[in-house]
């Protein structure tokens, strides 16, 4: 470009077509400002404008974000009675979709006389950029009933929106389209499919196109990792990247975030730091996208320095960044450093959102700060103009019946504006349970059976209430009346990571490859804090279980059979971490403790609704959970 701007440097009067020449090589070669420049030259210099002047300046203009510049040009094309057909309309239209003004871009386009094609699509890519996926349904609607041709570039943007949409119906046209017209060669637009069976939950499906794909590129595995990752497929999300790894495909920033969602939902601590070493070797951009899937990986793996050390690194966070922070100092028990993040928040004019609030009140939840949270809960509606939802009220009936105001809790439950869901009278239950109030807890598990009557937890509530209370007939009517409906409990289910390999383990379950081993291992475990003063609180075992069987059913629950695969399988001194997938009861609590301290272990579980770091036989929840 140095050169011809050289050449044409040295024309005494260029005319129109050297201008346009000059204009578009410009444009074309990542140097948009100097093309808005010389145009500026060009009616500077009176010379004549064509309708091949303007798709080069415009797509400069939309480059370079300049909608001003391009409303300008917008108004000169009109004024000298260039007809918006071809490529003047399509670039007219792209320029004001790429600026944000879909709104614009539409009147332009419902206004050409004529649509070819590249019209369709520049307004297919404005819709997506803006994330207006009902739009491009609704237009592709539009489009195929006019009886437009349409390309691989259109299907691309439906497929996409459909895939955001979960419209399988119109993705699995999509498909048969792709089929019948022979496109299987066009790698894009099989990538595309598999996201949008992926996005579908249709994830076998998307495998098989995957796995049928001849060499794939970064999108590809993206596609699919992320489908697993967002259908909760974690294990296989982190199995498929290994893969990637082992393909020599390098992974981009979306592979990188969905990866750490993964590892998150895991506890994989290892894999994780893998990818943030990545980041920083690679000299990537701590964006706002990356740097908050950072921080929320690190939170949920219990890491809770480096997640602020991550956040604090960021040269741009935004309400979501905040939010994540939040929720994970309240979830690893550290609520008063949570509302000081929350001030610091508002210091920066960072305004919360809904989902903050739901971040800051369980940071008052998990550390019994009840009036706090009784003040920030006034000011959601009062100072920020923000309806509380259903999970706020939950917040505050959980932070009320923590502190052992059930009273004040089932009040708040009769005045709401919105009518109550199980969530809601489960947590009333769960605190009636701890504070062994019978009565509440008895009309908590009235509405309850009324709203999902199948779920096991709620049953097993009210069973632990009357037999906390002596009433030990009324429990095993409880339990009698799950048996007669087929109710079963979900089985305690424990995830350790060693080694970059994420582990599951089941309570009394025999199924890893190492279960003898392991079992040997428990009970040696066992025997040792025993000598220290441990002992098993057989009101945690299965209700079924005889009592001679009763020491041995708790014995083998699923965060206790993690633990001493982690004591023969890490080195001593090394920190152990669990995820499980119910809330850490009584004996496991107790037994942790212990563990800790006789082995001189850190361990770091995180159940259902929090973290609990193990050290020196006490609990970071001080037994508040």
């Amino acid at each position: 470009m140095d050169y011809a701007a050289s050449i044409f440097n040295e024309i005494d009067r260029p005319d129109t077509s050297a201008y346009n020449v000059m204009i578009r090589g410009f444009t074309m070669n990542q140097s948009p400002l100097e093309a808005v420049l010389l145009y500026r030259d060009m009616i500077e210099h009176s010379v004549p404008l064509d309708e091949f002047t303007f798709p080069s300046v415009l797509k400069a203009c939309s480059r370079l974000g300049a909608v001003d510049q391009g409303e300008q040009i917008h108004a000169q094309v009109l004024k000298r009675g260039i007809r918006l057909t071809g490529f003047v309309g399509n670039t007219l239209i792209h320029m004001y979709a790429n600026c944000g003004k879909i709104k614009i871009a539409r009147k332009v386009f419902d206004g050409l006389t004529e649509r070819n094609i590249m019209a369709w699509n520049s307004m297919f890519a404005g819709y997506s950029k803006g994330g207006h996926w009902e739009q491009i349904v609704k237009l592709f609607m539009r489009m195929r009933e006019s009886g437009v041709g349409f390309d691989e570039v259109t299907l691309i943007s439906v497929l996409t929106a459909c895939g955001r949409l979960a419209d399988l119906e119109l993705g699995k046209w999509i498909a048969d389209y792709i089929e019948i017209n022979g496109m299987q060669k066009n790698a894009t637009l099989i990538t595309c499919l598999v996201d949008m069976y992926a996005k579908c939950g249709c994830l076998d499906v998307a495998r098989r196109l995957f796995d049928r794909m001849g060499p794939k590129d970064v999108v590809a595995w993206s596609a699919m990792i992320s489908g697993y990752t967002q259908a909760r497929e974690c294990k296989e999300a982190l199995n498929l990247f290994h893969e990637m790894q082992a393909a020599n495909v390098e992974p981009n920033e979306i592979t990188l975030v969905s990866v750490l969602s993964s590892c998150a939902v895991l506890g994989a601590l290892e894999t994780g730091k893998w990818v943030h070493f990545f980041i920083k070797k690679r000299g990537l951009k701590l964006t706002v996208s990356l740097g908050t899937a950072l921080v929320d990986f690190y939170a949920k793996c219990g890491s809770i320095v480096s997640a602020i050390d991550v956040f604090m690194k960021m040269r741009v966070q935004n309400v979501y960044s905040w939010t994540v922070l939040i929720q994970g100092l309240a979830s690893n028990g550290q609520g008063e450093r949570a509302l000081e993040f929350f001030n610091m928040m508002q210091d920066k004019k960072v305004p919360p959102n809904d989902v903050t609030f739901i971040a800051v009140l369980s940071a008052c939840s998990h550390v019994g700060l009840v009036d706090e949270a009784r003040c920030l809960f006034a000011s959601m509606s009062r100072d920020f103009d923000i309806e509380p939802r259903m999970e706020h009220y939950g917040c505050m009936v959980d932070i009320l019946g923590r502190a052992g105001l059930i009273e004040e809790a089932y009040q708040l439950i009769q005045n709401m504006p919105i009518k109550p869901n199980a969530v809601i009278w489960r947590t009333l239950l769960a605190s009636c349970r701890v504070h062994k109030n019978v009565e509440l807890g008895e009309e908590s598990l009235k509405h309850l059976v009324k709203l999902e009557p199948m779920h096991s937890g709620d049953y097993i509530l009210l069973s632990n209430l009357y037999a906390s209370v002596g009433r030990l007939e009324d429990a095993m009517t409880v339990r009698s009346r799950m048996k007669r409906r087929g109710i079963r409990k979900t089985p305690g289910c424990s995830l350790i990571e060693v080694d970059g390999v994420v582990h599951e383990f089941l309570s009394e379950d025999d199924a890893h490859t190492h279960s003898k081993e392991i079992y040997r291992a428990t009970e040696d475990m066992l025997g040792e804090i025993k000598s220290a003063g441990y002992v098993p609180n057989t009101a945690e075992a299965r209700f079924d279980a005889e009592e001679e069987d009763k020491e041995v059913s708790v014995s083998h629950h699923s965060e206790k059979l993690a633990i001493a695969f982690a004591l023969i399988r890490t080195l001593p001194g090394t920190a152990i971490r669990i995820t499980k997938n119910l809330r850490v009861c009584l004996d496991c609590h107790n037994a942790t403790k212990m563990i800790s301290k006789v082995f001189n272990r850190e361990i770091i579980v995180r159940d259902r609704n929090r973290f609990h770091h193990f050290r020196d036989g006490q609990c970071s929840c001080n037994d508040y959970w």
